[in-house]
C-alpha cells in the first residue's frame, strides 16, 4: 500500500469532516434569521416569600378538596437569582424572559444578557401547560399566591398558581433556587364534576436562534432528547419545519438548544411520554405529552417535573436529574474529550487564558505523539529514497498489476521498508484530533474568552472571542501558511499529481478554517508550529 495515498485520503477525509458545515452554510441550510430583540421593562423587584415545595411522587393520588377560587388579572411575576432574572405571566405560569445574569450576546462593552425567551419565543408560552390539547393560559382563569421572589446563595422559594381550566382544578407550585438554573414544578390536578376524568396534560418549551445565541455551521440550533437513556437531536431546519420529531417511549428530556444554552424539560417520572418538536414561525418547539391520567372526584392526581433554562454547564449538569448533562454530546470519542477538556481546565487553573490553555494542550498533544510522528517521517523518508525503483517496476509491469505488486513487495521486504508504516502514527492520531474537535466546539468556557482580544499594534478584536471566527482571519491565513512549510519539509510523493494535491491542501484548509472557531485554529495553528520545528530537527539530522 502506498502510504502517500493513505495520507492523502486521511486528510481528505478530515477536509470533508470539517467542510461540510461550511458547505451546508454556504448553501443556505443552516441560515440564521435576523431576529429583532425588543428592550423590556421590567417591574421593581419586591422581597421574596419562601414556601418550600413537599416531596411528592409523580401522580400520586391525595385527598383534595378545593378552596374557594378567586380568578384574578393576570400580571408579571419576577423573579431573581444570582444567575437569572425570570418573568413570569400569573395567568398560566408561562414565561415571558429568561435573562441570564452571568451571560453577554456578544463581547463588545454593552451588549445585552442573553434572552432565553425573547419577545419572540415568549409568544408560544415557554412552560405553559396544554391541558387536554388546549393551552390553558388563554382557556382558563388563574391566580396567584405569592409575590415576586428575589434569592440570595443557598436561598429557594415558590410561586404557586392556581387555576380553572376545562372543568378541572390545576395546582401549580414552581420552585426556584438560587444555586441552580433547575426550577421544578409539582402539578396538581382536580376534577370540579361528579365524574371521573380522563386528562392528558403537555408541558411546552421553545427557543428561537437569536434567544440561545446559535447561528451558522458550527453551531447549529436544533431539537435534542434522550429516549431510553441515550442521546438523539435533529439540527435540520427543513426537515424540523416540514415534518418535525414525534415519538412515544421513556423520554428523560427534551430541549431547544444550542452549543452553549439550552431549554428544556425533564419529567420525574419518564415513561409513556409523546415527544412533539418542530419548527415554527423560527421558533424551536417542543412538547413532552404525558399519558392520559384518569382523575377521581374527591382526590388530586399529582405530577412532578423540573425545567432548566440556562447554560450547559457541564459541572452544574452532572447535578441535573435524568442524566441532561448528556445533552453535552461529545460524539464518539467522548472519553478522549472529556480527558483533553480535564487537561485544559486544568492548565487554565494556573494560567487564567484559555488560548494559553489551548497552546500547552497542543504541547503536551504533540509530546505524546512525538515518537510516534518521528516514525512515520523515518517511514517517509525510506520511501522516498525507494521512488526511483517503484517508478521503474510501475512502468516495466504496467499491464500486469499482479506482478507489478509481487515485485513492489519484493523490494519494501529487500530494504526493510513496511508502506504502511509511515500512516500508522496518523491514523492512532486520528482520534484524538476527533475528540479535541468536539471538546473545543462545545466547550462553554471559550465562549466570549480572549486570547489576544487586540492585533497587536492596532485597535482591531482579533481573537477575542475563541468560540466564533476570526474577524480578520489573521489566524486562518497564518495557519496556512505553517501548512504550506510542513508540506514543503515533507518527503514528497513520486506521483506528480499526489504531489500537487498534497501542496493544494494548505489552500483548501485555510479556506475551511476562516469561518472556524478560533480556538480551534489556534490548535490547529501551533500543532503545525510544533510540527514544523519537528521536520525541521529530524531533516537535519538525516543530512547529517
Amino acid at each position: 500500500m502506498d502510504s502517500k495515498n493513505l495520507i492523502l485520503t486521511v486528510v481528505v477525509c478530515i477536509g470533508i469532516l470539517v467542510g461540510w458545515n461550511y458547505f451546508a452554510e454556504y448553501m443556505g441550510w443552516n441560515v440564521k434569521p435576523d431576529p429583532a430583540r425588543v428592550a423590556q421593562q421590567q417591574k421593581a423587584v419586591q422581597p421574596s416569600a419562601e414556601r418550600p415545595v413537599e416531596a411528592a411522587a409523580p401522580a400520586e393520588s391525595v385527598p383534595f378538596t378545593p378552596g374557594v377560587f378567586t380568578p384574578s388579572e393576570g400580571r408579571a411575576v419576577t423573579v431573581r437569582t444570582p444567575l437569572y432574572k425570570a418573568v413570569l405571566h400569573s395567568g398560566g405560569g408561562f414565561l415571558k424572559s429568561f435573562e441570564l445574569r452571568q451571560y453577554r450576546m456578544a463581547v463588545t462593552q454593552g451588549s445585552p444578557p442573553v434572552n432565553l425567551v425573547d419577545e419572540s419565543t415568549a409568544a408560544t408560552a415557554p412552560m405553559g401547560l396544554l391541558i387536554n390539547g388546549q393551552p390553558s393560559w388563554n382557556t382558563g382563569r388563574w391566580s396567584l399566591e405569592g409575590e415576586d421572589l428575589t434569592l440570595s446563595t443557598g436561598q429557594q422559594g415558590t410561586l404557586r398558581l392556581v387555576g380553572e381550566v376545562d372543568g378541572l382544578r390545576v395546582e401549580r407550585e414552581l420552585r426556584f433556587t438560587a444555586d441552580s438554573y433547575l426550577i421544578f414544578e409539582r402539578m396538581s390536578l382536580y376534577t370540579l364534576g361528579e365524574t371521573a376524568r380522563t386528562v392528558r396534560v403537555a408541558f411546552t418549551t421553545g427557543a428561537s436562534m437569536a434567544s440561545v445565541g446559535a447561528g451558522g455551521s458550527y453551531d447549529p440550533m436544533r431539537i435534542g432528547w434522550s429516549l431510553n437513556g441515550k442521546f438523539n437531536e435533529d439540527t435540520s431546519a427543513s426537515d424540523l419545519s416540514s415534518k418535525g420529531v414525534t415519538g412515544t417511549g421513556d423520554y428523560g428530556w427534551a430541549a431547544a438548544m444550542s452549543n452553549y444554552f439550552m431549554n428544556a424539560i425533564l419529567p420525574l417520572n419518564t415513561e409513556g411520554l409523546t415527544l412533539k418538536g418542530r419548527l415554527q414561525n423560527e421558533i424551536y418547539r417542543v412538547a413532552l405529552e404525558r399519558p392520559d391520567t384518569l382523575v377521581n372526584p374527591g382526590e388530586a392526581k399529582t405530577l412532578e417535573l423540573a425545567y432548566w433554562y440556562g447554560p450547559k454547564d457541564r459541572v452544574l449538569l452532572k447535578d441535573a436529574p435524568n442524566n441532561l448533562v448528556q445533552s453535552i454530546n461529545l460524539g464518539m470519542f467522548s472519553i478522549i474529550a472529556l480527558g483533553l477538556m480535564w487537561l485544559m481546565d486544568f492548565f487554565h487553573t494556573y494560567v487564567g487564558n484559555w488560548g494559553i490553555a489551548i497552546i500547552l494542550l497542543t504541547v503536551v498533544i504533540k509530546i505524546l505523539f512525538w515518537p510516534l510522528t518521528a516514525k512515520s517521517y523515518k517511514s517517509m523518508e525510506k520511501m522516498k529514497k525507494l521512488n526511483p525503483m517503484m517508478q521503474k517496476i510501475r512502468e516495466k509491469y504496467a499491464n500486469d498489476k499482479e506482478s507489478m505488486n509481487k515485485e513492489l513487495m519484493g523490494l519494501y521486504k529487500t530494504y526493510g521498508v513496511n508502506p504502511a508504516s509511515g500512516c500508522v502514527p496518523i491514523l492512532v492520531q486520528l482520534p484524538v484530533f476527533f475528540g479535541l474537535y468536539q471538546a473545543l466546539m462545545t466547550a462553554l468556557e471559550l465562549r466570549h474568552s480572549s486570547f489576544i482580544t487586540h492585533f497587536p499594534g492596532t485597535d482591531w478584536l482579533w481573537l477575542a472571542d475563541l468560540s466564533t471566527k476570526d474577524p480578520t482571519h489573521i489566524a486562518p491565513l497564518l495557519m496556512g501558511v505553517t501548512m504550506f512549510i510542513q508540506q514543503k519539509l515533507t518527503p514528497a510523493a513520486g506521483d506528480p499529481t499526489q504531489q500537487k494535491i498534497m501542496m493544494l491542501m494548505p489552500v483548501v484548509f485555510t479556506f475551511l478554517f476562516l469561518n472556524f472557531p478560533s480556538g480551534l485554529v489556534v490548535y490547529w495553528l501551533v500543532n503545525n508550529v510544533l510540527s514544523i520545528a519537528q521536520q525541521w530537527m529530524m531533516l537535519r539530522k538525516v543530512k547529517t
